[in-house]
């Protein structure tokens, strides 16, 4: 970017999660450093600049067009637990005395982008107060619970953030994280069930291996997307591996971060994700889910005599005690 030019989005908010590299990030409420393993929330209308103190950088954005991210009721929780509120970090006023120098004001307004010169900077606010701010968090405070007797708990217990929609139970947008968590259950398939649901799935991989996708095919800065009913869930090789191990208490997802963007809308590719990205994996169903064999199998069952009063009809002779007779 070029040390004169700043940047805002008028359509929505932006939610920022850091694959590779850091993002020194400045904002009209101060300044913020982003790493891997954090993320960033700046809210729609906040003007800001981007430089990469360390080179290139990459990673995922997701554009928030409807309601603002908040803290998930925590329900029968309580107060504590998941991501935290006293976690959140918020930038310190942090004004530039640059005053008569020549600035382009970047804006994104309703997927366009737009310029406009002003002759000062945007960042001489010296100091603010409110609700509105950008803020970010390190994922590594997340307080994850999940199970200590049987079966899996919903989905929901991984949400960091979520921006509610106008019907009840459902979002605009949910930020879920994987991170490394004990799994303790009894009697119970460890790695995610096989489903479908009414939310769109778009994963990403921050850095080390997914524990529901351990077949190779998912790779750090890479990404997933199963739409709006789409069946899905742990591939071949990890079927195979929980279907095998011995359920004692295991730590799972060490040293990695997985996370989520996940809607109740539909969410659309581009063309350049369809036609002209390189990196499709073409294989992904023969490699994740064409392997998976069935295991169950309705038993054969021996038939015996069926009497109806009017005569008989022979089968193979089974247990007679088990067979009904009926009486015209």
């Amino acid at each position: 970017m070029d040390p004169h030019e700043a940047f805002y989005s008028a359509d929505g908010d932006f939610l920022v999660v850091p694959q590779h590299g850091v993002l020194d990030i400045q904002t009209e409420l101060g300044k913020i450093l982003v790493r891997p393993n954090e993320i960033c929330v700046i809210p729609r209308g906040i003007r800001y600049r981007v430089t990469l103190p360390e080179g290139p950088v990459r990673g995922y954005i997701l554009e928030l067009y409807q309601g603002h991210f908040t803290l998930p009721d925590l329900g029968p929780i309580g107060s504590n637990c998941l991501a935290n509120a006293r976690d959140f970090q918020a930038p310190v006023a942090s004004f530039s005395e640059d005053t008569d120098t020549s600035w382009t004001l970047l804006s994104k307004f309703s997927g366009h982008l737009f310029a406009a010169k002003q002759n000062h900077t945007p960042f001489d606010v010296v100091a603010w107060h409110g609700l509105y701010y950008p803020y970010k968090y390190d994922l590594g405070r997340f307080n994850t619970i999940g199970s200590i007797s049987y079966d899996h708990p919903d989905p929901s217990i991984f949400t960091v953030l979520t921006a509610q929609s106008d019907h009840p139970g459902t979002a605009v947008a949910d930020f879920v994280i994987f991170p490394p968590r004990w799994l303790v259950q009894e009697d119970t398939f460890r790695p995610p069930w096989y489903h479908r649901n009414t939310m769109s799935e778009f994963m990403g991989l921050i850095h080390g291996q997914y524990d529901a996708k351990t077949g190779g095919g998912f790779q750090p800065a890479g990404a997933s997307l199963h739409n709006v009913m789409s069946a899905h869930g742990p591939d071949a090789t990890t079927h195979e591996k929980a279907s095998n191990a011995e359920l004692k208490p295991a730590k799972v997802g060490e040293s990695s971060m997985a996370f989520m963007f996940e809607s109740c809308l539909m969410v659309g590719v581009t063309e350049w994700g369809l036609k002209k990205c390189k990196k499709v994996q073409a294989d992904y169903n023969a490699e994740s889910w064409e392997p998976l064999k069935p295991h169950f199998k309705r038993p054969e069952k021996k038939v015996g005599k069926i009497r109806n009063g009017t005569g008989s009809k022979e089968g193979e002779i089974g247990d007679k005690s088990q067979v009904p007779h009926w009486t015209s």
